[in-house]
């Protein structure tokens, strides 16, 4: 708990040092090398499968970073960055700027609302709002927000309206250990104090969250 609570205090501290770093990818450049995420991700990013995410309306630097990472996963055979034996496949042959362009056009579209069964949301809520103290679980809304929007300097991501099936195997891949690109190990962290119950209630709960 001591060590996430850091890394967030450290970070906070250096975001205003990187507040003038622009973006420069280019939208249009984006969609017209987007026709062959369009077949996971949907058109305009609003996948229409539930176990692949949406990435419409996802801040572009961490688009460009899980992009850079999935390639970085792919050369280092699984030692370092993402793993995903469909993505990093994908991102290999992906040029600096054609990351950079494609996140800044995916960024640009409008992620498509979600919903959330309410047999969770008071349970989501208290969860996502408060944590766990006894268990040592941090607040979600203290990295992702009150309405899980993120944080684009941060690079934490955009979290609401996203499939539950897709936050559910992402939370569990960080409690087994095999997805491993989280800043400081803090999603992993935290997630191994997750219960089977919990990443279910999460998952449902973010499904809706505005």
């Amino acid at each position: 708990m001591k060590k996430i609570a850091l890394t967030i205090t450290m970070l906070l501290g250096a975001l205003s040092a990187n507040n003038a770093v622009a973006f420069d990818g280019n939208a249009e450049a984006g969609k017209a090398k987007s026709a062959t995420c369009a077949a996971c991700h949907g058109p305009d990013g609003n996948a229409p499968v539930a176990m692949y995410p949406k990435i419409a309306g996802q801040h572009a630097d961490y688009i460009y970073k899980q992009l850079k990472e999935l390639k970085l996963g792919m050369t280092s055979g699984g030692k370092e960055g993402r793993m995903d034996p469909v993505m990093s496949g994908m991102a290999m042959p992906l040029s600096d700027q054609d990351m950079k362009d494609l996140a800044a056009y995916f960024s640009s579209q409008n992620m498509s609302a979600g919903s959330t069964p309410e047999e969770v949301v008071e349970i989501g809520q208290k969860l996502y709002k408060a944590g766990d103290a006894e268990r040592g679980i941090p607040a979600c809304s203290a990295c992702h927000g009150p309405r899980g929007n993120g944080t684009s300097l941060a690079k934490f991501p955009k979290i609401s309206f996203q499939h539950p099936d897709y936050i559910k195997s992402q939370l569990l891949k960080f409690r087994e250990g095999t997805r491993a690109n989280d800043m400081n190990g803090m999603m992993r962290d935290i997630a191994k104090k997750l219960t089977d119950k919990d990443i279910e209630v999460l998952s449902k709960y973010l499904g809706g969250l505005h």
